[in-house]
Parts: structure tokens; sequence; C-alpha cells
């Protein structure tokens, strides 16, 4: 089971670690991200993302469903509605999370709750992701759709440490101030990550319920932020590109290594 924690760990804490990298472009300049480069991050996390949600998380959670004799579309469907109705009310909530609220106010500490309170989803994903990985040791699939998963958020959460950093900085704090504010975001992470693997095994039966919650709310981000971000215009198509790359390559990955 150590190795497993130590799984988690490390997946969760790639994830905060892309947090971090995006929050230190404030230490290099005080613009933004080249619009072009953030699009195509943001297109090939959504495509890796939809497709890890289907293959890490669906299609397990339909699996353990059958496994525990319920029935196999239930908790997929349940969870799945479950966790896109909680990124909902968070965004209903929070609405400072949007993209075009955080180019019209300096309330950049509702922006950091806002994010963080989005990473938590995320960050249990990634640790069901390598929670199944370890328990599936024999089969090499589960392994790389984790690493799949936390590749993808990590991408997404690169660009989103540098969107609050850099606002910070521009509104006269410190560039070490500011680092530390955009890394606040993806310290959940690994906490929630960490917080699976401690319950897992006590709430096993609940873990196609689990499974199924983590991929509503990552589609959710997906289908609300992340590729509309990515594709704002019809002007120009390397978010879609991004998108189709993305899950085409998380699609192979899956399926060569199942």
């Amino acid at each position: 089971m150590f190795y497993i924690f130590l799984q988690v760990l490390g997946g969760t804490g790639f994830t905060f670690l892309m947090t971090v990298l995006g929050a230190a472009v404030v230490f290099f300049f005080r613009g933004a991200i080249g619009d072009r480069m953030n699009r195509a991050f943001l297109g090939f996390a959504s495509g890796v993302m939809m497709a890890a949600s289907v293959w890490s998380l669906l299609i397990p959670s339909i699996e353990q469903s059958q496994e525990q004799g319920i029935l196999p579309w239930l908790p997929p469907a349940a969870g799945f509605a479950a966790g896109g109705v909680f990124l909902y009310l968070v965004d209903k909530l929070l609405p400072w999370f949007h993209a075009d609220y955080k180019e019209r106010t300096a309330g950049t500490k509702m922006l950091v709750l806002a994010v963080t309170v989005h990473n938590i989803p995320e960050g249990m994903a990634v640790g069901l992701g390598f929670l199944l990985a370890g328990q599936h040791a024999k089969e090499p699939g589960y392994l790389a759709a984790a690493i799949g998963l936390a590749v993808g958020i990590g991408i997404q959460n690169f660009p989103e440490g540098a969107a609050i950093s850099l606002p910070v900085r521009q509104s006269g704090s410190s560039a070490l101030k500011s680092f530390f504010t955009g890394c606040i975001s993806g310290i959940v992470e690994p906490a929630a990550g960490i917080l699976v693997f401690f319950t897992a095994s006590a709430a096993a039966k609940l873990m196609p319920w689990l499974l199924a919650f983590a991929a509503g709310a990552m589609i959710y981000v997906v289908a609300d932020e992340l590729i509309p971000q990515a594709q704002p215009d019809e002007r120009s198509n390397v978010g879609t590109i991004g998108v189709m790359t993305g899950f085409l390559i998380m699609m192979i990955l899956d399926v060569a290594l199942g």
C-alpha cells in the first residue's frame, strides 16, 4: 500500500508542481501568456481530460458497479450528474472563476478561492486514478491512464497558476507574493488525492460513485471553462486541433496498454 501511496502523492504532486511552474511565470514577465500557445495548451488538456474521464473513470466505474452487483449504469450516471451539479453550484456561488470576470475585477482572494474549489475534484480524480493503477498493478493500462490524467490536469494547471499570479503582480504586489498567491490554489490537489487514498478502503463500495463524480466534475470544467477559452472565436482552430490531439493520444495509450 505504501507504493500506491507514493504513486498517488507523485501524481497529485505533479499537478501541483505545474501550478507552481505556471505561477513562476511572474518572475520572467508581467504580461500574459501568448494567446495562441495558451489556446493550444488548454485544447490539448481538454482532449486528454475528456478521454481520461471515459477510460480512467467512467469505464472503471461501470466495471466496479457490475462487480458489486449494481445496475452498471446507475452509479456512473448518478455520480457523473452529481459531479456536474457540484461544479455548477460552485460556479453560481463563486462567479469570480470565469475568465471575463477575471478581466473586470481585482478580487484576487475570491479568484483564488474559486480556483481552489475547482481543483478539489481534480485532485480527487488523479488520486483515484493512481489508486486504481495500484490495485491493478498487472494491467499497465490503468497506470498509463492515471499518468495521462495527471498530465492533462497538469497542463491545464500551468496557465491557471499564471492566470492568478500575473494579475496580482499587475496590481502592484511583489513578484514573490504574486508567486505564492498563484501557488495556493494547487495545494488542495495533493491533499484531495491523499484523502482519497486513506478513505478508499473504508469506502470501497462508494468507489463507482466517486469515480463517476470525478468524471462529471472534470467534464464540466472542460465544457464550461477550457474549451470556450481554447476556442473563443472562429478565426483560429488551434484550440480544436489541441482537443483532437489530446483526445487521440490519450485514447491510443489507454487502448494500446489496456
